[in-house]
């Protein structure tokens, strides 16, 4: 039930959501001051949350941070998925979020790490029988990676299963903690939190900045409609953090 919520809820917490609703009350309403007090509220939302400056001043102080590493190697990498999706022949293919990935693989070839373990399952709300998890490990076995360096868990729906079901997964494989953590900058701490609540030993391994790790620049002024979708993120982020902390 709380992952269906999740999926539904998820609409109303998006800026676009808040912009298109304030536009239409103001289209429709006949009140003159309401339309006027509509119109301003949505022209603000727009401002907001189609500014490059503001989002990368908010990533800066939400993103984790890399943590060096201190060990010669770890005994496995997990790689959350979210990196790849279906296709519309049945196959997989990656996305804006491969990086999670790159990295992991990067790793496990560098001698960094001596296993990958990759969780995820199908988080969509009408899952069809792709599994990311599985389509990953095909990857993996292109690139020449032996199936006894692959570990992956393939039932997870969401951030609280990856760890729960990873964890199974770890003892099966008597790997020994801490392990390193690998996802988007911006998903760590909210993933970080539930790793720790599952009393996963974990270092974080933060990749795929989006924002707020680069220089800000003259061009970052320029109100930009595609930051609609790196504010998504975050604010998915923070409400799922938020929710996580009371559960």
């Amino acid at each position: 039930m709380f992952f269906i919520l999740s999926k539904l809820l998820l609409f109303f917490i998006l800026p676009f959501s808040w912009f298109m609703a304030f536009l239409v009350a103001a289209l429709v309403v006949k009140k003159p001051h309401l339309k006027r007090r509509y119109l301003i509220i949505s022209a603000t939302i727009l401002f907001i949350f189609s500014n490059p400056v503001l989002l990368s001043m908010f990533a800066r102080h939400w993103d984790v941070k890399p943590v060096p590493l201190t060990a010669n190697k770890y005994s496995c990498a997990i790689v959350l998925g979210g990196f790849s999706g279906e296709t519309a022949n049945g196959g997989g293919a990656f996305n804006g979020l491969a990086d999670r990935f790159i990295q992991g693989l990067k790793l496990l070839s560098t001698g960094k790490v001596s296993h990958i373990l990759i969780t995820s399952g199908n988080g969509n709300l009408l899952a069809s029988k792709f599994k990311e998890a599985d389509w990953a490990k095909s990857q993996l076995r292109l690139l020449n990676v032996p199936d006894s360096l692959i570990l992956i868990e393939d039932q997870s729906r969401n951030t609280l299963e990856n760890a729960a079901f990873s964890k199974k997964v770890l003892a099966q494989g008597h790997l020994q903690p801490p392990y390193l953590l690998i996802t988007s900058a911006f998903h760590m701490r909210r993933a970080l939190g539930i790793f720790n609540r599952e009393k996963i030993p974990v270092v974080p391994y933060p990749c795929n900045y989006i924002a707020g790790n680069s220089r800000i620049t003259i061009f970052d002024f320029i109100p930009d409609p595609g930051v609609f979708n790196g504010w998504a993120m975050y604010i998915k982020e923070v409400v799922g953090s938020v929710v996580n902390r009371f559960r």
